[in-house]
């Protein structure tokens, strides 16, 4: 029985929580026919300070990466080059659950994962929020009218210096982006 979705108080208000925790931000329809909420926050290892040698060597090397991108004074193209660091994946974490409001306690028991990794306690806890309104707004708007066996998937993959956020639904999609662009222009109950 799905009636007591309506008791959870809706207005926008988990799209403007997960709008202000995360760094980048996309809902896409992917090419087997589910949407994909992508989550993208970024943090700096605990307790980890760059040394004056590496701010100096970041200087220099861009220092040396503007005079190399010009040639005979005519900007030259240049590909921006990955972070291996940043981009090194520490753990994965993956769930796949029933469209079921009451199975928030056991997402929130799968997040509790991140609890040991080397990611700031605030970062965590906003993970873990942003998970759980990812989750409650796909049961509540996007599987509104489908049936309680259908799945939404959750993936937390966390890196050296970010992590990242998806979460697959079957609903129709929608422009998250205006949706955010309407929900900040009115009035913040914050």
């Amino acid at each position: 029985m799905r009636d007591n979705i309506d008791e959870i108080p809706s207005g926008g208000i988990g799209i403007k929580i997960i709008g202000k925790i995360a760094d980048e931000l996309s809902y896409t329809r992917t090419s087997d026919g589910r949407n994909c909420l992508f989550i993208v926050k970024s943090y700096q290892q605990p307790g980890l300070v760059p040394s004056q040698q590496s701010i100096q060597d970041g200087f220099f090397k861009r220092a040396i990466d503007v005079l190399t991108s010009f040639d005979f004074g005519l900007p030259k193209q240049r590909v921006p080059q990955p972070d291996p660091i940043s981009n090194q994946l520490v753990q994965k974490i993956c769930l796949q659950i029933n469209t079921d409001i009451k199975a928030v306690a056991r997402v929130l028991s799968w997040a509790e994962q991140l609890d040991p990794l080397p990611i700031p306690l605030v970062v965590v806890h906003q993970c873990k929020l942003a998970v759980i309104e990812g989750f409650t707004n796909a049961v509540r708007h996007a599987h509104k009218n489908l049936p309680l066996e259908t799945p939404i998937e959750l993936e937390i993959m966390v890196f050296k210096e970010h992590l990242e956020v998806k979460i697959w639904d079957w609903g129709e999609p929608f422009d998250i982006q205006a949706k955010l662009k309407e929900e900040f222009s009115q009035k913040s109950l914050y």
